[in-house]
């Protein structure tokens, strides 16, 4: 028995010694990877990270403790500043305000052109309101409740929110219980009739009046909100391979492109991605396979996102500690296997390390204005900002 301990500790230091080479190997190569990289530290993990008001970010906890902080961080100088600014001595994020939830956050969106934040978690699909306070204060206080039709027992809310004619939140957790509701009077806006109770992964506003809605099974549905009946599909995302969980993200259109042209990309759980356009949605533009692992928490923080300042990038994270960048211009309908341009390995390296389950990333978003700058969170409390090198790939 002696032996055997003596041997399986042996193993043990064995396969600290080469993840530390592997993690001193990662370090030096990043000085030629990165732009620039910084890694910060929360006191719990996110799962969310929402650019908000004055270039702010948003983040929170989803323990289950009752006790989880929703933090308004303002970035480190790098990130609001032009490229050319010389020296920046201040390297951190600092917190601004915060406030506490008594449940996990899943989700949460700033109301644009407020100074409101909307929140959802379990344990149902009922939305929470808060007021960041203002600059005299360092407090986020919970202002009302947003309770959702045929909420009861259902799972935790997606979101999405727009200022039209009135600051409005696009929320449910199944077909059968969408709705837009305004913000401030809380009065519905509309209400979806579908009587299917699918559950979903995403949804979104188009614009002000048609929504976008992404099941997990794959289906996308579009909806008028000036036709509570209008709910159009069910479209299963063309080459869906069944048993999958499906996410989705809404992109922006080339630039001169009509303004109803705006690219969908759909990502599974098994790293399919397939992009197709709203107007067309039982059609593909291009379908490709990711080269990414089984996800390691099934399909919980499965994850796309388009860039905002670069034509025909997308991001992938969800899998295991990695975030994937991936440039789908060149993409065609063969659903063959693509590499990414760029893969960001930091809350696997980048972090204290001694465990042995690496962390997983929980989160990513890019930045608005900055092409190849990006926000991800990782399952240990890991929060980094980092912008690739250029020549490290083709987009940009």
């Amino acid at each position: 028995m002696e032996a055997v301990g003596a041997e399986e500790e042996e193993e043990g230091l064995e396969e600290e010694e080469e993840e530390e080479a592997a993690a001193d190997e990662w370090l030096l190569e990043s000085l030629r990877l990165y732009e620039g990289l910084h890694t910060f530290e929360l006191q719990a993990p996110t799962r969310v990270i929402e650019w908000a008001r004055g270039n702010r970010v948003c983040v929170a906890g989803y323990g289950q403790s009752g006790s989880n902080e929703i933090l308004q961080l303002l970035p480190p100088p790098a990130l609001q500043v032009k490229e050319t600014q010389g020296l920046r001595p201040e390297r951190d994020f600092k917190v601004e305000c915060g406030g506490f939830s008594n449940r996990p956050v899943h989700g949460l969106k700033h109301v644009p052109d407020t100074s409101l934040l909307v929140t959802s978690g379990p344990p149902d699909s009922s939305l929470q309101i808060w007021q960041v306070s203002a600059e005299d204060s360092d407090v986020i206080k919970p202002v009302s409740t947003v309770t959702a039709e045929n909420g009861t027992g259902q799972p935790w809310a997606k979101i999405a929110t727009i200022s039209a004619r009135a600051p409005w939140v696009l929320h449910g957790s199944r077909l059968d219980n969408v709705q837009v509701t305004e913000v401030e009077s809380r009065k519905n806006v509309y209400v979806s009739a579908s009587k299917t109770s699918e559950e979903l992964s995403g949804l979104a506003f188009l614009d002000c009046n048609t929504l976008l809605l992404c099941c997990s099974k794959g289906e996308l549905y579009v909806a008028d909100i000036r036709q509570p009946q209008s709910l159009s599909g069910a479209v299963s995302v063309p080459l869906a391979p069944h048993g999958k969980h499906w996410c989705m993200a809404v992109g922006r259109g080339p630039r001169d492109s009509d303004s109803s042209s705006q690219p969908v990309a759909c990502l599974s759980s098994g790293g399919h991605l397939v992009l197709t356009d709203v107007r067309k949605s039982s059609e593909f533009l291009a379908s490709a396979k990711c080269r990414v692992p089984s996800p390691r928490s099934g399909a919980e923080f499965l994850c796309v996102s388009w860039a905002p300042a670069l034509e025909g990038c997308l991001a992938v994270s969800g899998f295991d500690g990695t975030v994937h960048v991936y440039d789908a211009q060149s993409w065609d309908s063969s659903g063959r296997e693509v590499e990414p341009i760029f893969v960001h390995k930091g809350h696997v390296f980048g972090g204290p390390g001694g465990g042995r389950d690496p962390p997983q990333v929980t989160a990513h978003t890019w930045h608005p204005q900055k092409q190849r700058t990006l926000l991800s969170a990782a399952s240990d409390g890991s929060l980094h900002v980092w912008d690739w090198v250029q020549s490290c790939g083709k987009c940009g």
